[in-house]
């Protein structure tokens, strides 16, 4: 048994493919199968069952797994170990955050973090919370920023800030001569919503499940309307499609803004997100994770209400609801 063996498992148990699976640990196909079978016969079982199109853990491959990925976290911590113990900051951070956070917050970080941790490059990766929650477990990423609540055994979560929503009209809209409004107000206009598996559509529903139904009621092209990004969503909006609901920090001061985009805030209680930095509790750097945390405070995001350590902080301007993330 090798730890490439290993590591082989564990990722056709990823990618459900054992082609996948060959070139993400960079070896090819044959080679793949060979070790995994050989694996299989050292231990007496079968750990997938093979299909035409995908493969699937059989019950005792699920355990094994499991805990082939506690041994590879394992050796992982053991080589942070060998290689930060002198220099925490020095050597690159794998750093996840969710589609509706990174292309907002990141701009701000990096220039503040090499300022702090030259060393240390960020290499990013932008996913779904779930899928960013597997790869953190399995070690493939060393942190990850998401939107609470987001609860894993094992893993440490620390609140950054909280961000109110707000809505994002086209400039000629109706709704632009109101100065606060409302959820239920936004549920009457054609509201635009991310697609299905992101935590911030999911938030918006939560918080207002008429604007569930106000889509419905648009018809069948309604479903058109659910943009694949926050920049999409608002690209439509400034041409005229819809209204929307966005974090603050993606509304963004951009040309649209002064020509084609009305932004305005909502009345009380406001609703918000609370973003969190989430990391395993065995991750061996807790200095880069500080080094981190500092770098996202003094970003100055402008419109965000930042958290201190410890802070008993309410959501920003309001207590608001927020749906567990997808």
């Amino acid at each position: 048994m090798t730890l490439n063996e290993l590591r082989y498992v564990v990722a056709v148990a990823r990618e459900r493919h054992f082609g996948r699976a060959a070139d993400a640990c960079h070896i090819s196909q044959p080679s793949l199968s060979v070790a995994v079978r050989k694996l299989e016969d050292e231990l007496g079982v079968t750990l997938f069952e093979r299909g035409h199109g995908e493969v699937t853990l059989t019950p005792a491959g699920e355990g094994l797994v499991r805990q082939a990925r506690r041994v590879l976290d394992e050796v992982g911590v053991l080589r942070e170990m060998a290689t930060q113990q002198q220099d925490q900051l020095s050597g690159p951070l794998r750093l996840g955050a969710i589609y509706t956070i990174a292309p907002y917050l990141l701009p701000e970080l990096i220039p503040v973090l090499h300022e702090s941790a030259p060393e240390m490059p960020l290499v990013i990766e932008e996913n779904f919370t779930a899928r960013l929650r597997d790869r953190l477990k399995e070690g493939e990423l060393d942190a990850i920023v998401v939107s609470l609540p987001f609860d894993e055994p094992g893993v440490v979560t620390l609140p950054l800030y909280d961000e109110p929503f707000v809505a994002v009209l086209p400039a000629a809209h109706p709704l632009r001569q109101e100065r606060t409004l409302t959820l239920d107000r936004m549920a009457d206009a054609t509201l635009l919503l991310l697609g299905a598996g992101h935590c911030f559509r999911d938030q918006v529903l939560e918080l207002c499940p008429r604007c569930m139904h106000s889509a419905e009621e648009a018809g069948s092209t309604s479903r058109n309307l659910q943009g694949s990004s926050l920049e999409t969503i608002r690209h439509m909006v400034a041409s005229g499609v819809g209204v929307t609901i966005l974090p603050c920090t993606a509304a963004g001061a951009d040309r649209y803004a002064q020509r084609l985009l009305a932004v305005r805030r909502f009345a009380e209680p406001i609703p918000s997100r609370r973003v969190a930095l989430a990391w395993r509790a065995s991750f061996p750097r807790p200095q880069a994770i500080e080094a981190l945390r500092r770098a996202v405070l003094e970003t100055g995001l402008s419109c965000v209400r930042f958290i201190q350590p410890g802070q008993r902080s309410s959501r920003a301007g309001g207590e608001g609801t927020a749906a567990p993330a997808e």
